[in-house]
């Protein structure tokens, strides 16, 4: 990590909250199944940066589409309605206490919030 890189992970919100998470923020559009809020343990919740649901429909986690996925999905995140949240993610990462972005994605090396991470650590 370089200096003045923002600190940003990416993690199933299955796994219990880590000293260094940092600010939690939950990036999937659908609640995950069979997590309170309390379990949850986050500090947001930013659905406006998870991609469309056309996008994830024909995506399906298939790891042979990732590129493609992750192109089109950069492109959603370009949207005029999605960089303010972007930018939001972004001053949290900067804050200091890291930013833990939380999945309830299986595959999270393949995942939107792998993505996200990498545009939060460098926007455009």
């Amino acid at each position: 990590m370089t200096c003045g890189e923002p600190t940003v992970r990416v993690r199933r919100i299955y796994e219990p909250p880590a000293p260094e998470d940092g600010i939690r923020v939950l990036v999937d559009r659908l609640w995950p199944r069979g997590m309170s809020a309390t379990r949850a343990h986050i500090e947001h919740w930013c659905k406006e940066v998870a991609p469309s649901t056309e996008l994830r429909t024909w995506y399906h986690h298939d790891p042979l589409l990732f590129g493609e996925f992750s192109r089109r999905y950069q492109q959603e995140l370009r949207h005029p309605a999605v960089v303010a949240a972007v930018g939001l993610l972004a001053d949290m990462a900067r804050a200091g206490k890291g930013l833990t972005l939380l999945t309830a994605t299986r595959q999270v090396d393949i995942s939107a919030a792998v993505v996200l991470a990498d545009v939060v650590r460098a926007p455009w």
